[in-house]
């Protein structure tokens, strides 16, 4: 058998992968152990969040799926931090744990170019330290151009309750045991991650009389771009708030020794920023509470997700936390929690592309990477699958910056800095969030989705519409002016006074004032869309903050430009620290600007190494972007204050 591309493994990262090369025109094999395990949801079934939702936009603008099966099988949607600014504004979802999977797959079984296969991956087929395809179970081999490993947590994993313990993946599933020492044995870094998930509560048995009622929002959202509501606004399932107490905390306190992580059974690390109630209650032993939430994980059934209760306690520990909390005094645990522990590789192997530095033509994306998280492997996977099929076309990767897609905050990320955990984007990784924002993804990235062949012709025109609606509309403003005499009736009661006639543009920069009272008081054309309406209301409200964010983006767009030579010997450069020069050797930074980033290297030795660099490469080509080291100090201490 031979193919263009091999994807191995089916989940977020690899759906996404598989659907990028297929779309590009290249034949795609997708090798999973259980077809109907493709997109499963072993978590929470929930679509977005803080960062994450705008990954799902930014993967949607790619042409990406994830946020066209999302709209189509969400049974509650919601805009987090609405009340906040629009930097931190975030769709969420909770998914239908059911028809998700059955959509993705739907649309992978119906996309070109594309075949599916059951099977498990062993080994790859390695020469000249370029892959070749793949080795299954039963010793059959695949050929291919390029591979991608999205294994998930499968990878030699095992899941852990109390001290008992299955190598086994999510569901009882086979996992990938004879893959992560093929992986060891090509020299890849192998290190031992953990993740969890939380009991499931059977509903019937929830007093709900006692928690507080979480609803979607009374206004229609999507994911995607392109689609159009599916769902009744008002129709949508409910979500409850629940909080632990104190009796919680002892029952915890009192089994930590029973507790996997806390008894001396796991290995792995678990995620900082989505931890263990073990962990919640050890590290703000001070907190009187900690909120959880129970979301439905489908219409089809009834079990319900207890959010933020995740841990690796012995079952009857469980009981006892689960029937301590308000409300649930006689809840039914459908399933029990559990710790998954799993390898993966140390990202700094990889390169800006995904493509690893141990083999060429391999690609790796999602859990394998060191990430947490279904939007995470989603957006690594979709970024894989466009690199893998543009070096098969012998073109240049697509490297999505800082100051342009979260999705490059992710990735330059794991790049450059590497995890020991695993990683989870949040907003304050980003420090140019007010120009990453929920409603600009599209502006900002669906134009390489056109370049790549992942976005059609009618897609990219309507792009081409909004942004020629956003100019007009912005024009339209600055020429319409508004005195106290046209001072519609409704602003009178905010005690307005107009001194001098003021444009539309700058009336629009107060607070109490929205785009939305112009339509309604017919000063503008009321035929712009709400997405054009809403974009341009951010731009004018955040003019001079958006305007900081690019003056500051320029700088750091200078320091990308100015590429590192791959050949460039870091022993040769004399008076770089130790460290630098051991961090420099193992990133291989492919720019100053990735080079500024990494951990353990300082202004001073950017200095030096810029120096060298134009001595070495010539003089033309590496004049110093700052006048002096104070400048370049200066924008390193703006980096750590973002």
């Amino acid at each position: 058998m031979n193919y263009d591309v091999i994807v191995v493994g089916g989940g977020h990262a690899g759906c996404e992968a598989a659907h990028a090369t297929a779309v590009m025109g290249l034949k795609t094999l997708l090798v999973s152990a259980n077809k109907n395990n493709i997109a499963d949801m072993p978590c929470n079934p929930s679509i977005g969040g803080t960062a994450k939702g705008i990954v799902v936009r930014e993967i949607d603008a790619l042409g990406g799926l994830m946020g066209k099966v999302a709209d189509k099988t969400h049974i509650q949607i919601k805009m987090l931090n609405n009340a906040k600014g629009p930097a931190v504004r975030s769709l969420r979802a909770q998914a239908d744990k059911i028809t998700y999977p059955k959509e993705m797959l739907r649309e992978l079984e119906n996309t070109k170019n594309l075949t599916i296969e059951e099977a498990m991956v062993e080994d790859l087929i390695v020469n000249d330290d370029s892959v070749n395809g793949v080795v299954f179970e039963n010793g059959n081999k695949c050929y291919s151009k390029a591979v991608i490993l999205t294994t998930g947590t499968y990878l030699n994993s095992k899941i852990l309750v109390g001290d008992t313990f299955k190598y086994e993946g999510p569901h009882g599933e086979r996992r990938s045991k004879d893959l992560s020492k093929k992986l060891d044995d090509y020299g890849f870094e192998i290190q031992r991650l953990k993740t969890g998930t939380p009991q499931r509560i059977e509903r019937s048995s929830v007093d709900f009389s006692k928690l507080k009622e979480e609803c979607g929002d009374d206004r229609y959202w999507t994911f995607s771009f392109d689609n159009l509501p599916f769902y009744d606004k008002d129709k949508q399932e409910k979500c409850y708030v629940v909080y632990t107490n104190l009796k919680t905390h002892e029952i915890i306190r009192n089994n930590l020794k029973r507790s996997a992580m806390y008894g001396g059974y796991a290995e792995g690390i678990g995620p900082r920023y989505c931890p263990s109630i073990e962990d919640k209650v050890v590290r703000f032993a001070n907190r009187d509470r900690h909120q959880l939430f129970l979301e439905p994980e489908s219409l089809y059934y009834d079990d319900l997700y207890l959010q933020g209760f995740s841990t690796s306690m012995p079952i009857d520990v469980q009981e006892e936390m689960v029937h301590s909390l308000e409300g649930l005094e006689n809840a039914v645990i459908k399933k029990y929690a559990y710790a998954i522990e799993y390898d993966a590789i140390n990202p700094l192997q990889l390169n800006p592309s995904l493509e690893t530095k141990v083999i060429k033509n391999l690609f790796t994306a999602g859990q394998i990477n060191g990430t947490s998280g279904y939007e995470e492997a989603a957006c690594q996977g979709l970024i894989a699958g466009i690199n893998a099929g543009l070096k098969i076309f012998n073109k240049e990767p697509l490297i999505l910056k800082r100051n342009e897609a979260y999705i490059g905050v992710l990735i330059d990320d794991l790049v450059t800095k590497g995890t020991k955990e695993p990683y989870r984007l949040l907003t304050s990784r980003a420090e140019f969030r007010l120009l990453l924002r929920h409603d600009n993804a599209d502006i900002r990235l669906r134009e390489y989705g056109y370049n790549v062949g992942l976005i059609d012709q009618n897609r990219y025109d309507k792009l081409l519409t909004k942004k020629n609606n956003i100019e007009k509309l912005i024009e339209e403003l600055k020429s319409k002016r508004i005195t106290n005499n046209t001072l519609p009736e409704s602003f009178k009661n905010l005690n307005i006074v107009l001194s001098s006639g003021h444009s539309l543009y700058e009336f629009l920069k107060r607070p109490e004032i929205k785009i939305s009272d112009y339509v309604e008081n017919e000063l503008i054309d009321t035929n712009y869309g709400d997405d054009v309406l809403e974009q341009v209301e951010f731009i004018v409200k955040y003019e001079g903050y958006i305007k900081k964010e690019f003056d500051e983006a320029k700088k750091l767009l200078k320091l990308e430009e100015k590429l590192i030579p791959e050949d460039i010997d870091y022993d040769q450069v004399k008076n770089l620290a130790s460290e630098a020069r051991q961090k420099l050797k193992l990133v291989r930074p492919v720019s100053i600007a990735q080079a500024s980033r990494i951990s353990g290297v300082n202004p001073v030795d950017i200095s030096i190494l810029a120096v060298y660099l134009k001595k070495e490469y010539g003089k033309s080509e590496w004049e110093w972007i700052f006048k002096s080291v104070k400048d370049f100090k200066c924008w390193f201490k703006w980096r750590a204050s973002s």
